[in-house]
């Protein structure tokens, strides 16, 4: 049971280790459209449950907002 553990962990770090070998830092203008990227895809998912919680107010006659 010991050994099974340690060898999980140790291919675990091994993998991790390749990983990071094969990473890179991404330039400016890589991460700045990743940013961009990632603040347009909340924004979308905050729109879409404020649209659906409204259109759920309205069906059920309760207030929009407290």
């Amino acid at each position: 049971m010991n050994l099974n553990i340690i060898s999980i962990f140790k291919s675990f770090f091994s993998s991790s280790k390749r990983i990071i070998n094969i990473s890179y830092k991404p330039s400016r203008h890589e991460f700045n459209k990743s940013i961009r990227i990632i603040i347009i895809g909340i924004l979308i998912i905050g729109l879409l449950g404020f649209v659906m919680s409204i259109i759920i107010g309205l069906l059920a006659g309760t207030p929009i907002l407290p």
